[in-house]
């Protein structure tokens, strides 16, 4: 994998920083976020993934999709191509992580419904609700990409070992 620049500090709570193989480094609080072009997800139940346990019913989310965001962030193209070897690790402000990958987000349906949601159930979302929250509506089991207090977004490049 290439190594790129980790932030060491984390960002203010309600705040989100894309970082690391991207054209330019965002950081977007939650009144920037809603500058984005808007989408809703369906509502959901959400279920431990490890016991399959109910956990509570959410309503609609309302956010922007990370494919927008990454997109104004400039995806890696050094070299031809290389925006399709992209990973994009998602990590909340608790070391919770989760991963997708370029092909994932921009080349299957998965990417629409990708969202940093500030909003629920037609209710503003704020850092003590857990915004911004990233949401993976596609998943067949929606609480592993599940992350409240997202911090930042890092995308990284790889390559293959000789």
């Amino acid at each position: 994998m290439h190594s790129v620049d980790v932030i060491t500090a984390p960002p203010a709570e309600g705040a989100l920083v894309l970082s690391g193989r991207l054209q330019r480094s965002l950081s977007l609080d939650l009144a920037q976020l809603k500058r984005y072009e808007s989408v809703v997800a369906k509502p959901f139940d959400l279920r431990c993934y490890t016991t399959d346990c109910f956990i509570r019913s959410v309503e609609p989310y309302r956010g922007v999709r990370l494919t927008t965001l990454l997109t104004d962030a400039g995806l890696p193209n050094d070299v031809p191509g290389e925006f399709k070897r992209t990973v994009f690790v998602a990590v909340g402000h608790d070391g919770y992580v989760v991963t997708f990958s370029w092909h994932e987000l921009f080349n299957t349906p998965v990417g629409e419904h990708v969202l940093v949601a500030y909003e629920c159930g037609g209710r503003a979302l704020d850092a003590e609700d857990g915004a911004p929250i990233l949401f993976s509506g596609a998943d067949i089991l929606p609480a592993p990409r599940h992350v409240k207090r997202l911090a930042r977004i890092e995308a990284h490049v790889l390559r293959a070992s000789t």
